[in-house]
């Protein structure tokens, strides 16, 4: 019933250049996660799964195992992001993976903590994965108008609006052998873990970073 840690990262980023890497906490945002993670005790192993020779090796002077990725699991185009799950899980060991992003660095040890724990509850549940959710109570439009509201005398407070789950993806957890099936993360019937909205920023562009720096001593 071991418990791998995944950190995925790779050398390119599209939005916010070397963002895996990007100066954190009086470190970076991969070593901030590393060191997290290090203090779960509920996990045996952790893996950074890169490209990247140079977070390779931040990786390994932190005392972590790495995962090298082919350049075709990493560039976002050779390969889907299904099969580069199933990649890095059949290349990793342990019977559960904790899918665990840098990006994500308001996740704290003791939320990965109740989160395995909820995990093992739910499993016994029937529930397949976890995956840390964020509730949403806000005015949404398609196309067409309004989705969650009504106009006119049946608008109410946002506060009464039914509640809609973003998934945020700081925390996913799964049996590794499904992961490989699956070739996805979570399967089809996870339990939703809630989160509050600091540990659900992630961080995707300078301002989500910025962000991210002023909730950090919040």
């Amino acid at each position: 019933m071991s418990i791998t840690a995944v950190i995925p990262v790779r050398a390119g980023s599209r939005r916010l250049e070397n963002k895996n890497v990007a100066p954190f906490a009086g470190t970076n945002l991969l070593i901030h996660k590393i060191e997290q993670l290090k203090k779960v005790k509920e996990i045996d192993d952790i893996v950074v799964s890169s490209d990247s020779d140079s977070m390779l090796d931040m990786a390994k002077t932190k005392g972590v195992k790495t995962h090298k990725r082919a350049i075709e699991y990493c560039d976002e185009k050779t390969k889907s992001f299904g099969e580069v799950v199933g990649h890095i899980a059949e290349n990793v060991g342990g019977t559960h993976i904790l899918w665990a992003t840098c990006t994500c660095p308001l996740v704290f040890p003791e939320t990965y903590s109740e989160a395995v724990k909820q995990y093992f509850i739910a499993l016994s549940d029937n529930y397949d994965s976890l995956i840390s959710f964020e509730i949403l109570k806000r005015y949404i439009w398609n196309e067409e108008g309004p989705i969650n509201y009504n106009i006119g005398l049946k608008h109410v407070p946002s506060q009464e609006l039914p509640a809609l789950y973003a998934p945020t993806f700081g925390i996913t957890i799964a049996p590794r052998r499904q992961m490989i099936e699956w070739n996805y993360f979570h399967g089809t019937n996870p339990y939703k873990f809630i989160i509050d909205k600091r540990s659900s920023i992630d961080i995707d562009d300078g301002l989500d970073l910025a962000v991210a720096r002023a909730w950090l001593d919040i």
